[in-house]
């Protein structure tokens, strides 16, 4: 076999190497509630919370890798110290507060079912 062959055959077996990688990159890292999540932030839903806050990071836990569609606003210094302008200027008091799109806001780590009857977003599961 001539060097050519070789190297296009290394780049066909390359190439299929990168594309499994990214099929399977993108599947592993796609969540279970990604539509319902999608649906939340379309709508106008956005949760604020602190780093810090085992509510939070409770709430956060139930959307697993679809909480990367939910539209979160950090409001804690880094040092936990206070909290940041944007949400002083929101009166934000506690943590998590949710703000639906009309301007409804719930505390607490809201359950699913809650969240979906309020903003009309079907809670779907991808398995």
């Amino acid at each position: 076999m001539n060097k050519s062959k070789k190297w296009m055959i290394f780049g066909l077996v390359f190439a299929g190497f990168v594309f499994m990688m990214y099929y399977l990159y993108n599947n592993l890292n796609s969540g279970q509630y990604d539509e319902f999540a999608q649906c939340l932030t379309e709508n106008g839903v956005k949760m604020y919370g602190a780093y810090w806050c085992p509510h939070c990071n409770e709430q956060k836990k139930m959307f697993g890798n679809s909480w990367d569609y939910v539209e979160y606003i950090e409001c804690s210094l880094p040092n936990a110290a206070g909290q940041n302008d944007v949400c002083n200027v929101a009166g934000i008091s506690g943590y998590p507060t949710w703000e639906l799109g009309n301007g409804t806001r719930l505390q607490g780590t809201q359950t699913f079912e809650t969240l979906s009857q309020l903003t009309n977003c079907p809670i779907s599961s991808q398995s």
